[in-house]
């Protein structure tokens, strides 16, 4: 009678960790987001959204800006071409956003005034959105891009708040009625709150999706405990916003070729990391810094497998 009751005990235990299970593996998008755009080694936009590794794709950087001329910064990479990129991964369901500021470089750049947040919100509008001033070059070409990312790190100048006036003015192209493809936003701020340079711009509850950045500085650094400290205070402050876990294939442990699985080097984020994000109701995914050091450390091709529960052993 007591082995009974101990099998019964034991039966309705694993009931209940499979259900638990069940339940975390729902939670388990398997979205994952990358920048391209960093490095020439990292090989063309094109390869990167070929690799069925990546459900979305952020060219860095639109990092001229504010000071009467605009660009993109695309570190080497030919212009010619992306477009048709674009295109490319757009045809197999990736959505593709440009995103303004700079990540630990560039020349700096600044708002500094409402003139001059319109004056970038119009330039974006006619050359990478659904605009077409005949007297606005279009560096993609007739490509259209999904949406537009906030990274701003090197902003110089005063006020640092106008990037609100910027959100605000590129969404309201969205009510013209000839408007060929929504305009989405999209912010990748640091992990500290509150988040200075765009905590007023965030606080308009216009950008879709918030990719937290857990990497790049000391406070911000998820081996330093930053997720435990920072993400549920992400989660309660924007929860119409999706949240991304934002974290760095260049500090993710893996050495450089590692022989495959690199899953070996990565158990921090299998059994710490990921259950901690995946708790909140808002997680969307994960954000991977940069497809460069992604495609050195095959980074990616461990979190997807997890993300979509398809290894073995999978919990």
């Amino acid at each position: 009678m007591s082995f009974g009751r101990r099998s019964w005990q034991i039966l309705a235990l694993s009931m209940v960790l499979l259900s638990t299970a069940a339940t975390a593996v729902s939670k388990r998008t398997g979205e994952l987001t990358v920048f391209w755009g960093r490095n020439k080694e990292e090989g063309t936009l094109r390869e990167a959204c070929d690799t069925g590794l990546y459900n979305t794709v952020i060219i860095s950087f639109y990092s001229v800006l504010g000071r009467g001329s605009y660009g993109v910064d695309l570190s080497g990479h030919p212009l010619d071409g992306v477009g048709t990129d674009i295109k490319r991964c757009q045809s197999k369901g990736i959505p593709v956003f440009l995103s303004i500021g700079s990540g630990g470089g560039g020349n700096g750049y600044s708002l500094s005034s409402s003139e001059s947040a319109v004056a970038v919100a119009d330039n974006l509008w006619n050359a990478y959105l659904g605009g077409g001033r005949s007297d606005v070059p279009r560096p993609f070409g007739d490509t259209v891009v999904d949406g537009i990312d906030f990274y701003i790190d090197n902003h110089q100048g005063a006020p640092d708040d106008l990037y609100d006036e910027l959100a605000r003015r590129l969404d309201g192209y969205n009510s013209q009625a000839s408007v060929r493809k929504r305009v989405r936003l999209t912010a990748t701020p640091r992990c500290a709150l509150p988040q200075g340079r765009l905590e007023t711009a965030m606080q308009t509850g216009l950008f879709e999706r918030i990719h937290v950045r857990f990497y790049g500085d000391d406070e911000c650094t998820h081996s330093n405990g930053a997720v435990d400290k920072h993400w549920d205070k992400w989660a309660a402050r924007y929860p119409a916003s999706q949240l991304y876990v934002g974290l760095a294939a260049a500090e993710s442990g893996v050495p450089e070729g590692a022989a495959p699985p690199v899953e070996v080097y990565l158990k921090y984020l299998y059994y710490s990391l990921l259950p901690k994000v995946q708790s909140a109701p808002n997680y969307g995914g994960i954000m991977i810094w940069d497809r460069f050091s992604d495609k050195r450390t095959s980074y990616s091709g461990a979190v997807k497998g997890w993300a979509s529960c398809s290894y073995a052993g999978c919990v």
